[in-house]
């Protein structure tokens, strides 16, 4: 029989630990051995995540084992690499960081660990090489997956996206702005053109083209009064004929199960409580406009940490990730 990977959470707790249990515990060749979170030690899992309830009787643990095959850092922004720094993680032992601390270049190393940008659709070679992965942010993923193939075909001018994103996306810990009352019926922008996540979509962007990608990304992201998910609309110049466009796109894509490109418009509860990014394009004179949807936890987090796990250890990419989207 056929030993099953082992894998480690830090930070079981939150939104994308919690996500990440679902997924794993239905995992057909993974065995969750422990859940760590030091302020939740000794409560059952189900305590915590209440739509766990009937799925495990495991409980949170305060201590770190390394008896495992992969950890995945679960933990906050900066986090992942004070983690790294005071434990010896052993170098067997694969990690994939959930948080920004390693996405950049200039970030990669750390203690004799180079992490490599888990965004399967351009590193999907990489990453299967790799024993250290640095998760892509949420934004960052459905924004780069809709301009990607325009970066690659030297298409790239200055860039207009907005993008809305769900509760969720805030963490779990309570703000003013995740209250209920807040919320609800109510829109906001915020961290107007300084998005943490613009370094890591320039960085990406250039990856793909041997041109200098000059051009900017202005970008508007807004809060939204829904739990889950992420819709971007991304405008720029285009002299292509949208025809020419899709045939382009689909072509980019072609071989990666979690990406569709669709001529038809596009709406969040396709992706919702799914993997998938869906992609859709339009076009008026020289104005191309990209729309692309993820779930902010599943392909914009816990979701693409399990597709990048499978890769590292040459499983079936789409393992444990054929979920049914929440449409009614």
């Amino acid at each position: 029989m056929k030993r099953k990977i082992r894998a480690g959470i830090i930070g079981g707790a939150g939104y994308t630990g919690g996500e990440l249990i679902r997924l794993l515990i239905n995992h057909p060749d993974v065995q969750i051995a422990y859940i760590h979170s030091t302020s939740n030690a000794g409560k059952k899992i189900g305590q915590v995540h209440k739509d766990l309830a009937a799925e495990t009787d495991m409980k949170f643990t305060g201590d770190i084992k390394y008896n495992i095959d992969v950890l995945f850092l679960c933990v906050s922004h900066g986090d992942s690499l004070k983690f790294l720094e005071s434990n010896k993680v052993p170098k067997e032992v694969k990690v994939i960081s959930l948080g920004q601390d390693f996405r950049l270049k200039k970030n990669k190393r750390i203690k004799g660990r180079n992490f490599v940008y888990g965004l399967p659709e351009i590193n999907r070679k990489k990453i299967a090489r790799s024993d250290n992965v640095a998760n892509p942010g949420c934004f960052a993923t459905s924004i780069e997956l809709g301009l990607l193939p325009l970066a690659k075909m030297g298409g790239l001018r200055d860039v207009y996206t907005t993008g809305i994103t769900g509760s969720t996306g805030a963490g779990q810990s309570l703000s003013e702005t995740s209250h209920f009352s807040w919320r609800e019926n109510n829109v906001q922008a915020y961290k107007t053109l300084t998005h943490q996540h613009l370094d890591e979509i320039h960085e990406t962007l250039q990856s793909v083209t041997t041109e200098k990608v000059k051009s900017d990304i202005n970008f508007v992201p807004w809060r939204g009064d829904f739990t889950r998910g992420i819709f971007i609309t991304s405008q720029v110049k285009c002299d292509e004929e949208l025809p020419e466009l899709y045939d382009k796109y689909k072509k980019f894509f072609k071989g990666h199960p979690f990406v569709k490109v669709v001529e038809e418009p596009i709406f969040l509860k396709q992706v919702v409580n799914t993997n998938y990014c869906f992609i859709n394009l339009e076009k008026v004179g020289s104005n191309l406009v990209i729309h692309s949807v993820v779930d902010n936890l599943l392909k914009g987090a816990s979701g693409q940490a399990v597709q990048n796990m499978n890769i590292m250890f040459g499983l079936d990419e789409t393992a444990g990730l054929k979920l049914k989207a929440n449409y009614f």
